[in-house]
């Protein structure tokens, strides 16, 4: 099933993706070719997620592990490496933070946030980049939200904290380029997910509606008139890891059906 990517044998970790966007990501890299270690916190849905995979054909390892926890991110790292036989990508995809306005939200809620959303996020670059580098080919993106560029008052601690990663790809893309490593972030807008759902059940208990209705309404704000799909998110990022994008590094890359009017 390998496309024309020129991912084929491309050996890539994938936190966060036993659902959602992770696993949709994982779906495309995996149909291109790629080795893939899928990362969840254990349970059902991870070995859901790759029996599903490998029934397909496509080569596919799960390794639980809590993000929220300190050490989890270099332990998962250190254990995709040691399946695959190194890494040529990492792709961070932070798990949802918790939802709800800045009031609702307690500090505990802002500490998990900081972890998901920073911390382990470097702690995973930290311990894969030996191996990147190595790879010769290497190549980190990050998952990020148009929530970092226009802030969304339901998901304060996103918010908040989102634009981090922002500044960690313009840092790393700067500091890794000479290494031989790049650098870039894909910036998703409404993507059909769980997490998109519980946000648009409350919209929808707020305000007498349905859930469906508020997906419309949600959708309805990009010119392209929808709410995307993970496999969306996940072709991009597919580009990004490729040698296809060799000469892209810092970049963001929005994936929002138009949403977001940014300007570089």
């Amino acid at each position: 099933m390998a496309g024309c990517l020129g991912l084929e044998g491309y050996r890539v970790l994938v936190t966060a993706s036993s659902a959602g966007i992770g696993l949709g990501v994982v779906e495309v890299l995996a149909e291109n070719g790629a080795r893939v270690v899928v990362n969840g916190r254990g349970g059902d849905r991870l070995r859901r997620a790759v029996e599903s995979l490998r029934g397909r054909g496509l080569q596919a390892w799960g390794v639980a592990a809590d993000l929220s926890k300190p050490g989890e991110a270099s332990r998962l790292v250190r254990e995709a490496a040691r399946i695959l036989g190194g890494l040529d990508g990492l792709v961070y995809v932070p798990p949802p933070p918790p939802a709800g306005r800045f009031e609702d939200l307690t500090p505990g809620d802002w500490e998990v946030s900081a972890r998901l959303l920073v911390h382990s996020a470097v702690e995973a670059v930290r311990e894969a980049l030996p191996h990147l580098e190595a790879s010769g080919r290497g190549a980190i993106v990050f998952i990020t939200s148009i929530a970092a560029w226009e802030a969304e008052v339901s998901i304060a601690s996103s918010s908040v904290l989102r634009p981090s990663l922002h500044g960690l790809t313009q840092t790393l893309a700067r500091e890794l380029g000479p290494r031989g490593v790049r650098v870039n972030a894909v910036v998703p807008g409404y993507i059909l997910t769980d997490r998109l759902r519980a946000l648009a059940a409350r919209r929808a208990s707020e305000r007498g509606t349905s859930t469906e209705e508020e997906l419309r309404l949600l959708g309805g704000k990009a010119p392209l008139g929808r709410v995307g799909e993970p496999r969306e998110v996940g072709w991009a990022v597919a580009f990004l890891l490729s040698p296809r994008a060799s000469y892209i590094t810092g970049a963001a890359l929005p994936v929002d059906g138009g949403l977001h009017r940014r300007t570089p």
